[in-house]
Parts: structure tokens; C-alpha cells; sequence
């Protein structure tokens, strides 16, 4: 049967509001890229305390997780966990991670092999955090999570968010009823695909106000931790055995305290505070080479830092280490 010349119209009318629908889904590639990776991982700890990648379920089963998923919220702490595969995306892991949860609290990564931890200063002192974190090196995933978590559930400050004992789940239809209404606001008329198109560039400027804020919080953080170690610093450029290369490298800390400050203060998005942990970086950096050559050492390398913590310094070997009656390990 032929299709009436209203029906055709209409046809028409909804191809082109797909399309429509379609150039305004793709005006922003890189937030719909960034949504599978760190934004997921934060979207999960907001509902539960423990999140395991798809790619990484064989670490620990969905028994074990759940086992510490009770555990956590029965203490009322705001601990959170998550096992991710080897291959996920490393750079600003942590930053990213609590900058986007919005949550003050400690976050423990198992990534593929490797695990350490940070915490908001308030809930855990970084020394607490770096102890507990050594103290659980080498163990298989279920027994190093569990030991991690018993310990900082007894020492950790704070509650847990309230969104933990709302139970999650069940938000898997929101994206398609969204796109529902989009359509349907798309085939109402042009008029009304603008003021959607407004209100998304909007909400997208609130969201990055409200990130830079949350942001704001860790990156001072650290800023202040820079701040404390120039103050420890016992060095003065007049002091007997002070040579040139030596103030050379006290002057570059210093400007690159400076500098963090500076950048943090005219950051208007979360992307702009990179200047800021590049400056800390390089006065850290600084600050070895300082302390080389007041103590006679080979000068460092400049190296990739942790990407954990960057205050955690540069990887150059494989450490041995062995825990109290334990076997050695890397």
C-alpha cells in the first residue's frame, strides 16, 4: 500500500528531527568519550562504596564485593573502593576520580596489579593513608582489600553519603527517556531545539563550575602540602657551602609555589589546573635536585611521577621490601 501524502509528511517531518537530534548529541564528542572510563567509575561510588570494572570482575568476585560493600556501609564510612583492568586510563586517576564523585573521603584503587590509595586529610592523614597502604602490598585482591578496608573503616573520620543506603541501581532507562524527550522536543519545532540546545550549554557551564570547585578542594590541598614542605626546608642561600646552582634551585621552588597559586586562583575550568600541578611538580622536582647537591648525590632524573600521587615522587627501580615476618617482595 502506497503511503498517504499526510503520512509521507510526516515521515519526512521525523527524518528530519533525527537528524536534528543526531548534530546536537555529537556537538560534544569528548564528554560522550569521557563518560566510559573515570565519570562511570564516579557515578558508581556515588551510589555504593565498591565499584569492579567489567574487565576486571575475574580480580574479585560479585560474592566478595558484595561482602564489602555490607561491610562498608554497616561501619557508616565514607571508604570506597575500586578494581579496575590494567589498561585503565592512568593520568590524574585519583584527582579525576574525587573531583568528579564530589565525596570527602578515601578511595582505594586495585588497577590491574598494582594498588595504593588516597584520602581527604580531614577523613585520614596522607602518613595513615601511606602506613595502611604499604602495610597490604603483595597480598592476593580479596584479602588486600579487606585488610585495607578493616583498618581504614577504624581510623577513617566522616560518614559515609547518604545516597550508599538508598540502595543505587535502577537509573539504567534515564538516558533513553532523555533522548525520548529531546526527540520530542526536537518535533515540537526549531524554537523549541534552541532553547534545549541553551539549556545544555548551560548545564554544561554549571557542571564545569561545579567540578572546578570540587577540584578546588584537592588541588589547594596540595598546594598547602608544597607550601609545608618549603617551610620544613632547612636551607638558607647564605649559609656556608651554598653555591649558585644550589640558590638556582631554591628560586625555582619557590616561583613554582608561586606560580600554583597564581594559576589556581585564575582557573575558570577543571582542565586549567593542569598549569598548577605542573608548577608543584616542578618545584618538587627543584627541591631534589636541591637536596642532591647539599648531600653530595648523583643529580636525579627527571622522571614520569606516580600516578597516584605525584607527591609520592619519581619511579626510577623496583624497590625490595618485606612487611613484618613476611616474605620479600618488589
Amino acid at each position: 500500500m502506497r503511503p498517504t501524502r499526510r503520512a509521507s509528511r510526516l515521515i519526512s517531518v521525523l527524518s528530519g528531527s533525527l537528524l536534528a537530534l543526531s548534530a546536537m548529541t555529537a556537538v560534544t564528542p569528548g564528554a560522550q568519550a569521557a563518560a566510559s572510563d573515570v565519570s562511570t567509575v564516579a557515578d558508581a561510588l556515588k551510589k555504593s562504596p565498591v565499584y569492579v570494572d567489567p574487565a576486571a570482575s575475574a580480580q574479585l568476585s560479585a560474592g566478595d564485593a558484595d561482602a564489602l560493600t555490607k561491610k562498608i556501609k554497616d561501619a557508616d564510612k565514607p571508604v570506597m573502593v575500586a578494581v579496575l583492568p590494567a589498561d585503565f586510563p592512568k593520568q590524574d586517576l585519583f584527582t579525576d576520580l574525587r573531583t568528579k564523585t564530589g565525596v570527602t573521603g578515601v578511595y582505594a584503587i586495585r588497577l590491574g596489579q598494582q594498588f595504593d590509595a588516597r584520602a581527604d586529610s580531614r577523613v585520614m592523614s596522607q602518613d595513615a593513608v601511606k602506613n595502611l597502604t604499604t602495610s597490604v602490598q603483595g597480598e592476593n585482591v580479596t584479602t588486600q582489600l579487606n585488610d585495607f578496608v578493616d583498618t581504614a573503616l577504624r581510623n577513617a573520620s566522616g560518614s559515609a553519603p547518604s545516597a550508599w543506603g538508598a540502595g543505587g541501581g535502577g537509573d539504567s532507562g534515564a538516558p533513553v527517556g532523555a533522548l525520548i524527550a529531546i526527540g520530542a522536543v526536537v518535533v515540537a519545532g526549531g524554537g523549541a531545539a534552541y532553547a534545549v540546545s541553551r539549556r545544555r550549554r548551560k548545564q554544561r557551564e554549571d557542571e564545569q563550575r561545579a567540578a572546578l570547585e570540587q577540584l578546588r578542594v584537592v588541588v589547594d590541598e596540595d598546594i598547602t602540602a608544597f607550601g609545608e614542605e618549603l617551610d620544613r626546608l632547612d636551607f638558607h642561600p647564605a649559609e656556608p657551602g651554598a653555591d649558585d646552582a644550589m640558590r638556582a634551585d631554591y628560586e625555582r621552588a619557590l616561583d613554582s609555589y608561586e606560580k600554583a597559586k597564581q594559576f589556581m586562583a585564575a582557573a575558570q575550568r577543571p582542565e586549567e589546573v593542569r598549569g598548577v600541578t605542573e608548577s608543584l611538580d616542578d618545584g618538587r622536582f627543584s627541591l631534589a635536585m636541591l637536596a642532591a647537591r647539599r648531600e653530595g648525590r648523583p643529580l636525579p632524573e627527571r622522571r614520569v611521577p606516580c600516578f597516584f600521587d605525584p607527591r609520592h615522587g619519581p619511579s626510577v627501580t623496583d624497590a625490595r621490601w618485606a612487611p613484618p615476618s613476611g616474605a620479600e617482595r618488589e
